[in-house]
């Protein structure tokens, strides 16, 4: 049994340094464009328009990526951290399980899920400021960490059609 894990074990670890290489800078960036926000547009709050679809403006988001459950209560963002905690470290222990699509998925998802907690325990809500726009219809407002979310889950989402394509030929 020890054999087996010493010969995963050389695999194992560039998989999860990967990983790393993708979820690190996903959350210092992330951090890094809402420090930048709350000192442009939240304090004194404005609105930045830089294109005639998308502006920036200063939404405090109580929910989850694109305000949903906004309205659940003072337990959703401690519920909210919980997950994404247990989430991300659950995705990063299935590193060697998953595709290669899957594992960039999953450091998206785990970088803008910590991303949007570090938020939670710094100040009770998510910072967000990216609001995109046409003919006076609104995307609720995000942030980095939001997109990377959405981006590892239509990369998984991919990965599982990919899969059935190919398991049917």
């Amino acid at each position: 049994m020890t054999e087996n894990n010493d010969e995963q074990e050389p695999v194992v670890r560039p998989m999860r340094l990967v990983f790393c290489a993708i979820f690190v800078p996903i959350v210092l960036a992330d951090q890094a464009t809402k420090q930048i926000m709350l000192d442009l547009i939240f304090n004194p709050p404005r609105r930045i328009e830089i294109l005639a679809i998308f502006n920036l403006v200063p939404v405090w988001n109580r929910g989850m990526s694109f305000g949903m459950l906004a309205g659940g209560g003072a337990l959703v963002p401690i519920a909210l951290t919980s997950l994404a905690i247990a989430v991300s470290a659950w995705l990063f222990w299935m590193v060697p399980r998953l595709h290669r699509v899957q594992r960039l998925a999953a450091a998206c998802i785990a970088g803008g899920a910590i991303g949007n907690a570090i938020d939670r325990l710094r100040f009770g809500k998510v910072v967000d400021f990216i609001d995109l726009h046409y003919a006076g219809v609104h995307w609720p407002a995000f942030n980095l960490a939001d997109a990377a979310i959405t981006i590892g889950a239509v990369l998984w989402g991919y990965s599982i059609l990919r899969e059935q394509e190919t398991s049917r030929i």
